[in-house]
């Protein structure tokens, strides 16, 4: 057993199995250590988040320590059936990497009673225990970038259903009419942890799908009262999120936290208004956007500072400031200029949007799709009454950093592991001897980078998936490293060299294209030491 760090307040237990790992979930289920907030299973590895005021990584790694791991989980007695089309375009090369026909590895597959040992990457998507061992199948070389929704897959020991479409190196054996992930079910995932599934062949079986009406997440699809108070958007150049402080405790589903990139800007602007801190707002990038107010209310812009103008019913503009509170009269239309620096900006409004939970938050989590949808031109957002406990409008809000500009650099902590070990010397000196461009292709997922010098590996080994967390710096095969951000997947096989401290995310989330980051360890790579209390 190994105690890798991740961040300050995560914690990577490596075991020797997917057994161990399953008992070790078990028995933190059943006997917590308090100050757990949460944990994520997979194949070898469960990461843990504690909360440092309760714990330290030395006293769970102490407690971790005592545990029975010999322990092994009984099987539910939930069993789910999945009906296959055997077409996948890696079949063929499924047989000739086990040595076996097509016909064998069908049959084969649809003999095997899988379990479903942990969910991750996305929601719904189960990693599924117990198959034939002469499937047992590398992942592809080169990943897909796209593999359809209902493909039916096999990794290692793994099989495995797409919930939706997404990018994915697994062998596709078949697709499958049912939905993995329906948020109009209870719960959403049809696989949960501990489900026992088996897959039939479609040509051989019939069977009945019937499609599920999707519940509608269109914030704005509600029914709006006569006398609400509405923001009708009338630009919007890159489509707004609503976001709040995240989603927490799905990830047995396979859910991420999701939330604003730059939380201290959204609790920031929540307090101009006067509102709760965790409110939710619209995350606006680089400005651009423009909405009418069809009544009276005060909002506030936080986060990257967009010049605001404002025009009444008359015609007459007049400016106004961030972090600060700005009245809105009948008629007003509010527009923004381009952020000069800084890359979201979060416009609260007093007394909050009216838009329904998705999961316990209404955060858009865009890998996930889950949350409301994004806000365009012509979508109209209700203003909650304010009928409830609202609190003084703040006048002394700042921000709590200095925006990066395109082309500037910015200093980012890191806190090195799990997987440091993972990389030469040469590598681990690359990633804070050199400045990183940030490249067109970052979003809410993470930020890709690019740098003159790969980060060098020890091997090719394959690495089993693992939990990720927010500000892990994964590297691909390319040697050029991902910075994930709030809509990362769950899990990742690939090897995270460092994770950004927790106290520079925000800042991470407000990096614009084209500036630079240099990444500064303050921790070296070791194992956590156990102690006990």
């Amino acid at each position: 057993m190994r105690f890798l760090p991740v961040n300050l307040t995560t914690l990577l237990v490596e075991l020797a199995d997917l057994d161990e790992t399953l008992a070790l979930f078990a028995s933190l289920e059943t006997d917590p250590v308090e100050g757990i907030v949460d944990m994520v299973p997979a194949a070898r590895t469960l990461m843990i988040r504690f909360r440092a005021e309760k714990l330290t990584a030395e006293r769970l790694a102490g407690d971790i320590a005592t545990r029975d791991l010999s322990a092994r989980i009984a099987p539910s007695d939930q069993l789910v059936e999945i009906p296959v089309r055997y077409d996948g375009e890696d079949l063929a090369d499924v047989a000739e990497l086990t040595g076996l026909s097509v016909e064998e590895v069908i049959r084969r597959h649809t003999d095997s009673t899988f379990t479903v040992a942990f969910c991750g990457f996305a929601p719904g998507f189960g990693y599924l225990v117990g198959g034939d061992p002469a499937l047992q199948v590398p992942r592809r070389q080169s990943p897909r970038t796209r593999i359809p929704a209902g493909s039916v897959a096999l990794a290692g020991a793994f099989s495995g259903v797409y919930p939706q479409a997404s990018p994915g190196g697994w062998q596709i054996i078949g697709t499958t009419p049912e939905k993995m992930w329906d948020l109009s079910r209870d719960p959403p995932a049809l696989f949960q942890p501990g489900y026992r599934v088996r897959f039939f062949d479609l040509e051989k079986r019939s069977v009945s799908v019937l499609a599920t009406p999707v519940k509608a997440l269109d914030s704005a699809s509600a029914a709006i009262a006569a006398d609400a108070v509405t923001l009708k958007v009338l630009a919007a150049p890159m489509p707004a999120l609503i976001q709040d402080l995240g989603r927490f405790g799905q990830t047995g589903q396979g859910v991420s936290s999701s939330g604003a990139l730059d939380r201290g800007a959204l609790q920031a602007a929540n307090r101009v208004v006067g509102n709760a801190a965790g409110t939710p707002c619209l995350e606006i990038i680089l400005g651009g956007f423009s909405f009418e107010a069809s009544g009276r209310t005060v909002i506030a812009l936080t986060g990257a500072p967009c010049p605001i103008s404002i025009r009444d019913a008359c015609g007459r503009t007049i400016t106004a400031e961030t972090y600060q509170p700005v009245s809105l009269e009948p008629g007003d239309v509010v527009t923004l200029g381009h952020a000069s620096c800084g890359m979201r900006s979060y416009l609260a409004i007093r007394g909050g949007l009216k838009v329904k939970p998705v999961l316990g938050s209404a955060s858009t989590d865009t890998l996930a799709v889950v949350g409301p949808g994004p806000v365009t031109a012509g979508t109209v957002l209700t203003v909650q009454d304010e009928t409830g406990a609202l609190a003084s409008v703040s006048l002394t809000e700042t921000p709590a950093f200095a925006f990066p500009a395109s082309g500037e650099t910015v200093t980012l902590d890191v806190i090195m592991g799990p997987r440091s070990d993972w990389f030469t010397d040469a590598g681990i000196a690359s990633l804070s001897g050199q400045l990183w461009q940030v490249t067109p292709l970052s979003n809410r997922v993470g930020i890709r980078l690019s740098g003159e010098t790969a980060l060098e590996r020890r091997d090719k080994a394959e690495l089993p998936s693992e939990g990720t967390a927010t500000g892990a710096i994964q590297v691909p095969h390319s040697g050029q490293p991902v910075l994930f951000l709030a809509d990362h997947p769950l899990t990742g096989g690939y090897p995270v060299i460092g994770t950004v401290a927790e106290y520079h995310l925000d800042l991470a989330g407000q990096i614009p294209v084209n500036a630079q980051i240099r990444f500064r360890p303050v921790t070296t790579f070791a194992d956590v030491r156990p102690t006990r209390a």
